[in-house]
């Protein structure tokens, strides 16, 4: 599955467009290196998000297609 649209899935990122221009911003991080928008994601991925004040650093636990909002956060754990 593409960055982008895993970290929508996930509701790690509100909207798909704004994944997408994080990614081409360069604040996007997969495994120490800077990730684009069509990186496919995989199955222990370190993915870190810096946006905002904190950055968000999560590992991948699952990806899956669709997600509700319930299960949402049981496809990635949170580190540090």
């Amino acid at each position: 599955m593409r960055l982008d649209k895993y970290l929508k899935v996930t509701r790690l990122i509100k909207r798909r467009t704004v994944a997408n221009e994080a990614c081409d911003a360069g604040r996007i991080f997969v495994n120490g290196k800077a990730a684009r928008a069509s990186y496919d994601v995989k199955v222990g991925d370190e993915i870190e998000i810096n946006l905002g004040q904190k950055p968000l650093k999560v590992k991948v636990l699952n990806v899956s297609e669709y997600a509700t909002k319930e299960n949402a956060a049981e496809n990635y754990q949170v580190i540090e």
